[in-house]
């Protein structure tokens, strides 16, 4: 018996030895400020891809509402007839354009009623409509009455089977030759993602059409043809410091004529000048020819989702060339100015009085109290000489003009190379405020470059991290939004974070797809014209943005940080706001981690808060069927005598919060 208890006592002392051998003891130092936190260190890049805009976060439910489109009866089709003819016993649809050939709306549609047994039109939606059971839906258009005697026109949601599951009709008046918008609201008695909606005419003769739309009540802040809620909402809950915007590469264009101008996207939404989305056929396995964008999600919106938001509005404009992968077309040094005055009207727009011009188109869409914007971005991936030649004068004239405003200009499309170190190297002779770096790469990569800033120059231009992600090559597809990707990210971001004096902003990208009609992956969130859910890299975004604190304090391993030993990494800051201590911790092993904390020069409460997002599986996704199969779990820590044992789960990320007394 005294052998066994002998024994017993020997394996106890032996795996005491090996734990504390395996445990990794941590100090934090809470009284010491390393530096100041960014409000806008964790924010959004949005980019209209994937059909993020029309047929996504723009609640617009009609495709082609104004018959814009290249081919302008896109999106429409006959019951039964041959989709391209429109023209049956019944009636047919042409399309017109304006007289007036300065307007940036040109087209409109006249259908001709036969006879009365009526004419039906149908618009298939963005890859269906989605209505919710008992939802209300505003439909309006606008209406010129021609010829004969149109009495009345039905419109009908229909889904499955031409199952009819809503309907309104609206009069118009007989004898209005002129242009009138009507607008009526119906009920959905059922729900369904794949809906369409369908128009009858009552009478005949000829009647004109424009700008038929669709909308959910249901909006984002209930604004009249808003956006749609819960993609805001996800986002919204992201707590952003800052909303970029509107791109990406849709800003350059493949030609300098197809760019983004922002001047097009302000005013009445049926005055906004359609233009084709660059993503409609850039990839040949994911060609969308009926992508276009109506901006109906405009410079206007984007400023006041930021501001709903509390995020900084940060746009991007054309420097004068297109994409260099596709044309690279530049204009001529001599022909810059107006590109650069576009700079110089947006900012008078977002911030000028409502006695300046453009600060009178923001007060005549609804607000005359500025946006208040600090940051504006020049270009997006350009690089070479030709883009120093042009950013040079954008940020002279801007300078001279507005020199509180912080510019932003881009090392171009990779983290790395000839381009990457040419356009560091000169930029930082211009004394640029921020730089735009770019990274996609694979989730290895993110691992081993949570050093990355560690070495950058203090007194050089702060850092804007400002499209990452880690791509698997798992498959391609929502697939590509793994546990493995996120995970590796988050291992990342803690070296972002350690850098804070260094880096300033950063976003993921991209950051929305449609389930049916997208062109890249991975994306931070994925919908349908239903439902949304965020992806494990939402996650780690969101854990960090909603705890990302006022001040970086240090977290260390024997005076190092802690960078990827034993496949560790770490970052602690505090919130001089909420009277926290918040320590980041992820575990990129297979194995679960012994941890000890001990917090320094501090007085903490005893209790805590551990959030943890983790899996088993680095191929783990979460999905429409489980949105949440990777979501954050709390729990209650509590301390001893200043220090915290935690064991870190295998492949996971830990956020420890704790408050200060």
């Amino acid at each position: 018996m005294k052998n066994k208890l002998k024994n017993i006592g020997t394996l106890a002392f032996l795996l005491s030895i090996y734990t504390g051998f395996g445990q990794t003891n941590l100090e934090v130092n809470i009284d010491k400020s390393v530096t100041k936190i960014q409000p806008t260190m964790y924010g959004i890049f949005f980019e209209d891809i994937n059909f993020a805009a029309d047929g996504g976060l723009y609640a617009e439910m009609v495709k082609n509402r104004s018959f814009e489109f290249d081919e302008p009866k896109m999106g429409w089709v006959e019951p039964n007839s041959n989709r391209h003819s429109f023209n049956n016993n019944s009636g047919i649809a042409r399309i017109f354009k304006y007289t007036d050939s300065s307007s940036s709306n040109h087209n409109f549609a006249r259908i001709t009623v036969k006879d009365e047994q009526g004419y039906e039109l149908i618009n298939e939606g963005y890859r269906g409509m989605g209505v919710k059971e008992g939802g209300n839906y505003r439909i309006s258009l606008m209406v010129a009455q021609g010829n004969g005697n149109i009495t009345a026109l039905k419109f009908q949601m229909i889904g499955e089977n031409a199952e009819i599951i809503g309907e309104t009709r609206i009069t118009p008046a007989t004898s209005e030759s002129e242009w009138k918008t009507y607008e009526s609201v119906f009920q959905a008695s059922k729900t369904d993602e794949k809906a369409k909606l369908k128009i009858s005419f009552e009478g005949s003769g000829e009647i004109d059409l424009d700008m038929i739309s669709l909308f959910p009540e249901d909006t984002w802040k209930n604004r009249k043809n808003g956006l749609r809620k819960d993609l805001v909402q996800l986002l919204d809950d992201l707590d952003p410091g800052f909303l970029r915007f509107p791109g990406g590469c849709i800003v350059e264009g493949r030609t300098l004529a197809k760019r983004y101008q922002w001047k097009k996207t302000v005013g009445p939404p049926q005055d906004r000048e359609i233009l084709v989305n660059r993503w409609n056929t850039e990839f040949r396995h994911k060609f969308t020819p009926d992508y276009f964008q109506s901006f109906g999600l405009g410079f206007f919106e984007y400023f006041q989702l930021s501001e709903d938001m509390g995020a900084e509005p940060l746009p991007i404009l054309s420097c004068g060339i297109a994409c260099q992968y596709n044309t690279g077309e530049l204009v001529s040094m001599d022909d810059l100015d107006p590109y650069v005055q576009d700079a110089l009207d947006l900012i008078e727009f977002a911030n000028g009085s409502v006695a300046t011009p453009w600060g009178k188109v923001r007060r005549d869409m609804g607000h005359p109290v500025p946006f208040n914007m600090k940051y504006i971005g020049i270009g997006n991936e350009q690089w070479g000489p030709e883009f120093i030649e042009r950013y040079k004068v954008f940020q002279e004239r801007i300078r001279e003009v507005y020199p509180d405003i912080i510019i932003v200009s881009g090392s171009g499309p990779s983290p790395d190379g000839d381009y990457f170190e040419y356009g560091w190297e000169e930029l930082s002779k211009l004394d640029t405020d921020l730089i735009d770096e770019h990274y996609y790469r694979s989730p290895e990569w993110f691992r081993e470059n949570a050093t990355r800033y560690d070495n950058y120059d203090r007194r050089g231009p702060k850092v804007f991290a400002g499209e990452y992600a880690a791509h698997p090559k798992a498959e391609d597809g929502p697939k590509e939004n793994n546990w493995e990707a996120a995970l590796s990210e988050a291992a990342f971001m803690t070296g972002l974070e350690r850098n804070a004096d260094v880096v300033h902003l950063t976003s993921y990208a991209p950051l929305m797809a449609h389930k049916d009609a997208w062109q890249w992956a991975p994306d931070l969130i994925w919908f349908d014209n239903l439902t949304a859910y965020g992806t494990p890299n939402y996650y780690v975004q969101k854990l960090f943005s909603t705890n990302s604190g006022t001040d970086l304090i240090s977290v260390t391993k024997e005076g190092a940080a802690l960078t990827g030993q034993e496949e560790l990494y770490a970052s602690a800051v505090k919130d001089s706001d909420k009277k926290e201590v918040i320590v980041k911790l992820v575990n990129t092993s297979g194995k679960p981690k012994e941890v000890k904390i001990n917090f320094n020069g501090g007085d903490l409460s005893s209790k805590g808060i551990l959030l943890t997002l983790k899996s088993e599986e680095l191929a783990s996704i979460n999905s429409f069927d489980t949105p949440e199969e990777i979501r954050p779990e709390e729990r209650a820590v509590k301390l001893k005598r200043g220090a915290l044992n935690l064991e870190l789960p295998a492949y996971s990320l830990s956020i420890l919060k704790i408050n200060s007394k």
